[in-house]
């Protein structure tokens, strides 16, 4: 296939036949494959919409007083799947969250600042925790219930609610995305 024939729709950054979401495989069954797909899809958007910045622009908020940027939701991302995958899933309440302390509740955001070490600290964070979430998540009983403050919640609860988180957070990313550089779709 020729260059021009993979270059995308307008509004699109991946042509459908070469997007990394899309894997033609065959159509999903099951509960466990299809929430595990859409959570996967939804990782790469969001690591798609973070694709070729610098540090700077990673960093840079969207409007005050907001804290938020594409570089603070990195980081909250991998304090999400740290959070779900270990503290709740595995039962290990007493682990140190991730970019969270007492006096810093809200670090994530707050310490997305504009230093390549800082960017790459959080990708190395995000894909640790994604893979660990990804080889738990595999096998786990989908019925089992996890300890939670607000009362026992199911595994598929818990994949249900990363897939809403994801899904709000890629929203929020097109917007950050759009505002550095007019970039939007997909």
């Amino acid at each position: 296939m020729d260059h021009d024939a993979l270059t995308p729709p307008r509004g699109m950054w991946a042509h459908p036949d070469v997007d990394p979401r899309h894997t033609g495989e065959p159509v999903l069954r099951g509960e466990r494959a299809v929430v595990l797909d859409y959570l996967r899809a939804y990782r790469l958007t969001f690591e798609m919409k973070c694709e070729g910045l610098d540090a700077e622009q990673l960093a840079r908020r969207s409007v005050p007083p907001s804290t938020m940027s594409l570089l603070g939701l990195v980081r909250h991302l991998a304090k999400v799947e740290h959070s779900w995958a270990r503290r709740v899933v595995q039962a290990q309440p007493h682990l140190d969250r991730l970019y969270r302390t007492e006096e810093q509740p809200d670090l994530d955001f707050d310490g997305a600042v504009a230093d390549p070490a800082v960017v790459e600290e959080a990708w190395a964070s995000w894909r640790r925790e994604v893979t660990h979430a990804e080889s738990v998540y595999a096998t786990i009983d989908l019925d089992r219930l996890c300890p939670h403050p607000d009362g026992e919640l199911e595994v598929r609860d818990v994949l249900v609610h990363l897939v809403e988180e994801y899904a709000r957070h890629c929203g929020h990313a097109d917007l950050l995305r759009e505002c550095i550089d007019g970039r939007t779709g997909q």
